[in-house]
């Protein structure tokens, strides 16, 4: 007994239209006569098609659905239940109008094709096989913050999972020249149009969409366009306030401390963050108190002095 088109997809009768057109797009890197070894490749293709034609169009896939729970109900003469065909009923359930004349299956697998035993050749050499898009695909790179602020185009190589052109999952090795521009938002995709998976029948390829995220230093945080810099201040910077110079993503800073900041505290620098074509992120300082060791007695002896100036404060006072 001949496959039935559901067979020929390897998919079940209650499959969703995503599940056969998945299935479809697997067979048909398979058995491609342009990139299939299989001796059988073309026979297999056209049967393919045919099965996909049909299953993927609702009213097409009612149809045949029918056929195959009503075995019997179409055939002429009387068979071996003793049913006979009723042209009437084969009218009015498949919705073909007055003055139509239909020989039978013949007819019946001219639409549907030889996948269920047979039908008419001409109308299976006349259908044209359909193309598909290939699938887009999404991989992630991690590049230096640095490009943020000047943008780069950088040879990137990636794994890309695809199906080889017998359908079987593979990994592809991809070497890429990616143009990163200035002001990339962390986890922004860029897309490079036509690098995704090939298409199917002469069908376009998709594309490759690469999300970007920032290989920052120690200290150094990224939160959309804004960027964290933790910095070291001396108690007297803290408590004296004045200028002092950072070693930032943005360059070389000079920032005036407030008198009296504590650690924790953060100083906005507007449009010190990416920069960007609409507006660009701030960069935040978060100041971190650092007290120096005492070491020579000299050291020791200004800590005494420190205590001395204040013997009413206490930090652990509620």
């Amino acid at each position: 007994m001949a496959d039935t088109h559901y067979q020929t997809l390897g998919v079940a009768r209650d499959a969703d239209a995503d599940t056969i057109k998945k299935a479809y797009r697997k067979l048909a890197r398979k058995y491609h006569p342009d990139l299939s070894k299989e001796p059988d490749a073309q026979e297999k293709m056209q049967a393919i098609n045919i099965a996909y034609e049909t299953l993927s169009d609702a009213d097409k896939k009612a149809e045949y659905d029918y056929l195959l729970d009503h075995p019997h109900a179409f055939q002429g003469g009387s068979s071996a239940g003793g049913q006979s065909f009723d042209s009437k009923a084969y009218e009015q359930h498949f919705h073909y109008g007055d003055g139509q004349d239909f020989s039978g299956f013949e007819d019946l697998f001219g639409r549907f094709g030889a996948g269920f035993g047979g039908g008419n050749s001409r109308a299976r050499t006349q259908r044209e096989p359909q193309s598909w898009r290939g699938e887009d695909q999404h991989a992630s790179i991690e590049v230096d913050l640095s490009v943020a602020y000047s943008g780069a185009t950088q040879q990137i190589g990636l794994n890309i999972p695809t199906y080889n052109a017998y359908g079987q999952a593979e990994i592809q090795r991809k070497t890429l020249q990616v143009k990163i521009p200035k002001g990339v938002k962390q986890g922004q995709s860029i897309r490079l149009a036509g690098q995704g998976q090939a298409g199917v029948n002469g069908g376009d390829h998709g594309d490759l969409y690469i999300e970007i995220h920032y290989r920052t230093p120690e200290g150094i945080s990224v939160d959309g366009l804004d960027v964290l810099v933790n910095t070291h201040v001396l108690p007297w910077e803290a408590a004296l306030g004045g200028p002092i110079t950072v070693k930032t993503p943005a360059g070389e800073l000079q920032v005036n401390i407030p008198a009296g900041s504590q650690s924790g505290k953060k100083l906005r620098l507007k449009g010190k963050g990416i920069p960007n074509s609409a507006e660009a992120g701030n960069l935040y300082l978060v100041l971190n108190v650092v007290v120096p060791p005492a070491v020579t007695e000299a050291q020791k002896q200004a800590y005494a002095d420190l205590a001395a100036a204040f013997p009413n404060f206490n930090p652990r006072s509620a």
